[in-house]
Order: structure tokens, then C-alpha cells, then sequence
């Protein structure tokens, strides 16, 4: 039998990130080739200047130290569009104020609510840092929205008030907001910041209206020659995305990064070639599912695509 032959990993203290991915392109192992090639069809999408580039990822990574890598994502311009949940802006606010800490999967999760404290994965969430921040933060948020005269708003243009608002340079809303890329959050109630807002317009008539989010969505999709997004994790923002890529002809690019299992038929599973027969991926697209954990492989992607 004749092909490419597997080559050994060379990693040395002089290796850039930028050589280790190109060099996993020949190593043929597993997932290393698959995440070297997600990065070669990102690199292609983000040279094409008729792509709409698109990001979606899950609100959990806000709570990591992943949430710089998302930042930069925005902050260096690679993305034109993104869209997550709720939590992301729970997150990116409450971290923007308040400290989060490590923790561990194996605790007594009985007692740490007795010592008012949440787990998500291995980081503890003092309520201190989070609920009561965020309510306090909002509520002064919102005051100050309000007597600026604005009623109705989409989220993303929620997301760019709370970005511009929040100003901190380690925030990844404030960074949408300075590059005007439009954070879409189409569950914005499913979250303390969704709370947040539902309590105060019990009084208020300020409005959060998605609809307007499907107008720019809308326009952003039928305007572009082609579109390409790199697709973290599943949800509600995964599917979001594709389901509007469907009405563009499909991703042209598309790159998967997933945990999550195929086998019970979860969007949050499936695999790029499912989304083929739907029309949210072109039939002709250059795409990959990656499986690997967002915290791993995202930092690798980050500093392939900054030439590091």
C-alpha cells in the first residue's frame, strides 16, 4: 500500500505553536491531523475577503481562562459575527468585576452551596462573584440605559451598550463592542443577565426585540458571496448559525470542535456531514469535526492562525 507516510512530532523549546499544528498535518495521529486541518480551511476562510466569518461557542468557556482566547478572536478582527448564550454575558460581566477560582470535579457539591459557592466543571463560582454582582451590576447597567432614552434594542446591540458600559480591555463584549462585531444571543433570557433584564422592564418600558437580530442575520447572509464559521461546542448557538447558513447555500467553510457524541442524535454531536444533508453546509465545502476539548484545542488554533 502507498500514501503519505506518518511522520513523527519534532517539539523542541524553540517550536512555534504555528510549526506544531502544520507539523500534525503529516503525523497521522487521530485528532492532532484532523485539528491541523480545521486550521488550514479557518486560515482559507479568513483569507477570503467575499466570506461572512462567523464564531459560536458555548457560555461555559467564559468561565475558563479560554475566555481570553475567545476575546482575541474578536479582538484581532478574525470574526465578522458571533453568537453564543445568555452566559456568556453572565460571565464576561461577572468576571469583568469578580474573580472566579479553581476547583475541582470531585467535591462534596452539597456543601460548597451551603458556603454559597457554584460549580461549573472544576471552577468554583463564589455567589458573591456572580449572582449578586450581576444583579447589582445590571440593575446600575440598565438605570443608565434607560435615562440615555433607549427603549428597544436587539441583543447585539444590548451586547455592544453592556461592552461599552463594562470598558475593561480584558472583556470579550467590550472588544464586539470597539470592533462593532454583532453578538447575536437568541436564548437572552436563559441567564442571570436575562433576569436581570426581565425584572427591570417589569417596570420600565424598555424592549429586547430578537426579531431585529433575524434582520441583520438576514441581511449579513444574503450579502455575502459565501459564509465559513468555526462552530464550538452545540446549543441553541450552533444551531442558530447554521440554520441561517442554510438560506446562504450552506457554510462554505465550516470547522466543528466537539465532545459530544453522535450516537444519540444531538445537534450538539452531529458531525459536519449531517449538516450537508440539511443544506447548512454546502455539499462542496471544506469542512471537519475536530473532537477535543474547547480549553486545549482553542488556544492552538488562536496561535496557528496568529502565525505563532
Amino acid at each position: 500500500m502507498k500514501g503519505r507516510a506518518v511522520k513523527d512530532l519534532r517539539v523542541s523549546s524553540r517550536t512555534r505553536i504555528g510549526d506544531l499544528v502544520k507539523q500534525m498535518e503529516s503525523c497521522g495521529g487521530f485528532n492532532a491531523q484532523l485539528l491541523a486541518r480545521g486550521v488550514e480551511i479557518l486560515r482559507e476562510m479568513l483569507s477570503d475577503r467575499e466570506c461572512l466569518k462567523m464564531l459560536s461557542f458555548p457560555a461555559c468557556l467564559m468561565a475558563t481562562g479560554t475566555r481570553g482566547v475567545v476575546r482575541d478572536f474578536v479582538k484581532e478582527g478574525f470574526f465578522d459575527l458571533v453568537i453564543t448564550t445568555c452566559g456568556t454575558l453572565d460571565h464576561d460581566l461577572a468576571r469583568s468585576y469578580g474573580e472566579y477560582y479553581h476547583g475541582s470535579f470531585h467535591v462534596d457539591d452539597a456543601e460548597l452551596r451551603k458556603r454559597g459557592i457554584s460549580r461549573l466543571g472544576n471552577v468554583f463560582v463564589p455567589d458573591s462573584s456572580y449572582g449578586l454582582l450581576i444583579e447589582e451590576k445590571m440593575q446600575e447597567f440598565l438605570e443608565e440605559l434607560y435615562r440615555s432614552g433607549r427603549r428597544e434594542l436587539s441583543t447585539y446591540e444590548l451586547c455592544w451598550e453592556l461592552g461599552k458600559w463594562i470598558r475593561k480591555g480584558d472583556s470579550f463584549l467590550y472588544w464586539c463592542y470597539r470592533r462593532k462585531i454583532p453578538v447575536i444571543v437568541p436564548g437572552v433570557t436563559d441567564g442571570a443577565v436575562g433576569y436581570q433584564l426581565w425584572s427591570f422592564c417589569r417596570d420600565h418600558d424598555l424592549r429586547v426585540d430578537p426579531l431585529k437580530d433575524e434582520s441583520l442575520l438576514s441581511e449579513r447572509i444574503w450579502s455575502s458571496k459565501r459564509t465559513g464559521a468555526l462552530i464550538v461546542g452545540g446549543g441553541i448557538s450552533k444551531h442558530h448559525l447554521i440554520w441561517w447558513a442554510q438560506f446562504g447555500g450552506g457554510l462554505s467553510y465550516a470547522v466543528y470542535l466537539t465532545t459530544a457524541h453522535e450516537y444519540d442524535g444531538s445537534l450538539s454531536g452531529a458531525r459536519t456531514h449531517e449538516a450537508i444533508s440539511w443544506g447548512k453546509i454546502g455539499r462542496k465545502a471544506k469542512h471537519v469535526t475536530v473532537e477535543g476539548d474547547a480549553t486545549l484545542c482553542l488556544p492552538l488554533i488562536l496561535g496557528a492562525l496568529k502565525g505563532g
